[in-house]
């Protein structure tokens, strides 16, 4: 993957709002099921230009989102302690690092737990229990071994823009793989199950 040539297309989702307008659905998720063969912006406005505003953000955002977690993906994988996982339809794991299995979820920092960011790097473990009891609870929902990517966007507030900048989050991810050791992550005890998980902040 060219992250350079990626992230410059990515950029361009910034001139339009990011607005869902509704939440994920089956339906309009197949409506725009050919975000995950688009990968250039201009492709992905001709394809949506018989839709309504509502339709095209929605396809505009998943288009963002898909694209930027393949990144993060690439950018794990490309790096020696990390092995990808063989089966490219698993979803419980993504890739391992030292062996150990990870799924990966990029999030914007969620403002429905209720905390301000600092209380958050110093009660990682409780956001770590609050996203797993709070998110992907559909077809994603696992109670396995995960790692956080979530964007902070300290001066705007616009946290979903930050999933654009994939140099910055390759610097971030490689710093923690520099320094990734088991006993720093933080376990956890749901539902009489050991799960291990970390989050990588992405910070601007």
């Amino acid at each position: 993957m060219n992250l350079q040539s990626l992230e410059s297309e990515l950029k361009k989702r910034l001139d339009f709002p990011y607005n869902w307008g509704r939440k994920q659905s089956d339906e309009w998720d197949r409506k725009t099921k050919f975000i995950y063969q688009t990968q250039d912006f201009e492709s992905l406005e001709n394809q949506c230009k018989d839709f309504d505003n509502e339709l095209r953000n929605y396809a505009f955002n998943r288009w963002l989102n898909f694209w930027s977690a393949k990144a993060v993906e690439s950018i794990f994988v490309s790096n020696s302690l990390v092995k990808k996982e063989d089966n490219p339809f698993s979803k419980t794991v993504d890739f391992y690092i030292s062996e150990i299995p990870f799924d990966h979820k990029s999030s914007v920092f969620p403002r429905q737990f209720g905390k301000r960011f600092d209380y958050c790097l110093n009660h990682k473990k409780l956001l770590i229990e609050w996203l797993y009891q709070n998110q992907s609870q559909q077809g994603r929902k696992h109670l396995e071994n995960r790692l956080f990517i979530i964007f902070f966007d300290e001066k705007n507030g616009e946290h979903w823009k930050l999933k654009t900048e994939l140099s910055l989050i390759k610097e971030k991810i490689e710093d923690y793989l520099g320094n990734f050791s088991k006993d720093n992550l933080v376990s956890l005890n749901l539902d009489s199950r050991e799960i291990l998980s970390d989050v990588i902040w992405i910070k601007a």
